[in-house]
């Protein structure tokens, strides 16, 4: 009697995996490093904000072997669904007694237990609902009336929702995907820098008629100049870093988290790695990053099928863009947008959905190994990937 070969083990990219847990690990030294002093003085305990992390990241275990069981392609019929619900998280969280005031801003819904990010949620659901819907229209992308108009007033509608909070950081995120993702798919170029222009006067009078953006535009232009107010906190971060060297203060023993430097644990805690770690800490972090970024787009390009080809470039492109304006906010050579730094800064909702983010990357990983396919995207065809 003949009996059918075992199938074979489903193989995930080692290298992607072990990339994103080493992130996910110096996340959690630093969240401890950066935020005991503080924890101790406000709330009594030195390990609040770790454990709360610790906790997340458990989350985010699970999250991520979900997604790399399920598998990528389970998220096209998710796509409207997800996107449904983001829009109603973020409607949700501008009533106010459901949406959560802190620093200024109304982004958090508090839940038993724990908080509640819906900002996070939205650009994971933008993401996939983008990449199915250009991966469906993949023939009529070029036309503007399908392919360009209907996506951008969508994200016209995600990127209000979020300034109501107001959100600027997760606003460009949104608008950053839509072009990346827009240009993959093969949307005219004219399109895309014509919008861009017509953007340019609305994003100049969200600046000016904003009194805190526009400190932060003063504080970008020169930090030393406004040392004592609205460019304390760059300045800050700018002494951070460079007081780090290049083998830093060593871990734990930094200064500017013992009450100079705000957010020391989330916005600007690229600034504590640079001055406990050094030079090599934050080489190896953008080390990590790359490989991240290198892997992911590996991964997306031998995905085979186009939604799984957007769904990676997209998860890639962001983790990258989100770490590459952290780390330039941090050294001064960006306004201060409130981005967090992938992985690795203290949040709670940002971090699971990171992290099951990477997970969707991992199981389209699972494709370039021990294959090679041509890859099409919209009308465009890419070089063929060997894994």
């Amino acid at each position: 009697m003949k009996t059918s070969p075992p199938a074979a083990p489903v193989r995930f990219d080692p290298i992607l995996l072990c990339a994103v847990l080493a992130l996910v690990a110096l996340g959690l030294v630093m969240t401890y490093s950066a935020s005991a002093v503080l924890a101790q003085d406000k709330l009594g305990d030195s390990l609040y904000f770790l454990k709360r992390q610790l906790s997340a990241a458990g989350l985010g275990l699970v999250a991520m072997a979900v997604a790399m069981k399920v598998g990528w392609r389970k998220l096209a019929r998710l796509a409207y669904p997800l996107l449904l619900i983001a829009i109603v998280l973020l409607v949700a969280v501008a009533i106010p007694g459901i949406g959560t005031t802190a620093g200024g801003a109304r982004r958090w819904i508090r839940l038993p237990g724990f908080s509640l990010q819906p900002a996070e949620i939205a650009k994971f659901a933008w993401l996939v609902y983008l990449s199915y819907s250009l991966a469906k229209k993949r023939e009529k992308v070029a036309t503007f009336s399908i392919g360009f108009l209907p996506h951008l007033a969508l994200c016209g509608i995600l990127v209000l929702l979020c300034m109501l909070q107001p959100d600027f950081g997760s606003s460009v995120l949104l608008v950053f995907m839509l072009f990346v993702l827009l240009f993959a798919a093969g949307t005219k170029l004219s399109y895309l820098v014509g919008s861009v222009l017509l953007a340019l006067p609305l994003a100049f009078v969200a600046i000016a008629t904003s009194p805190y953006r526009m400190k932060r535009i003063l504080a970008f232009l020169d930090p030393w100049a406004h040392r004592h107010d609205v460019g304390y906190q760059v300045a800050e971060s700018l002494m951070s870093i460079g007081s780090g060297g290049i083998t830093g203060l060593g871990l734990g023993d930094g200064r500017q988290k013992l009450f100079f430097l705000p957010e020391a644990h989330t916005d600007f805690i690229f600034s504590i790695l640079g001055e406990e770690l050094g030079l090599i800490g934050v080489g190896l972090l953008v080390v990590l990053y790359a490989v991240v970024l290198w892997r992911g787009v590996r991964a997306a390009l031998a995905a085979g099928e186009t939604f799984g080809t957007y769904l990676g470039l997209g998860i890639s492109s962001i983790i990258a863009f989100q770490a590459t304006v952290n780390m330039c906010v941090a050294m001064g050579l960006l306004p201060t947008k409130g981005l967090t730094l992938p992985f690795v800064s203290y949040g709670g909702t940002s971090l699971v959905v990171l992290m099951g983010s990477a997970g969707v990357l991992l199981s389209l990983s699972a494709n370039t190994q021990g294959a090679t396919r041509p890859v099409r995207t919209g009308t465009t065809d890419l070089r063929e990937v060997t894994a």
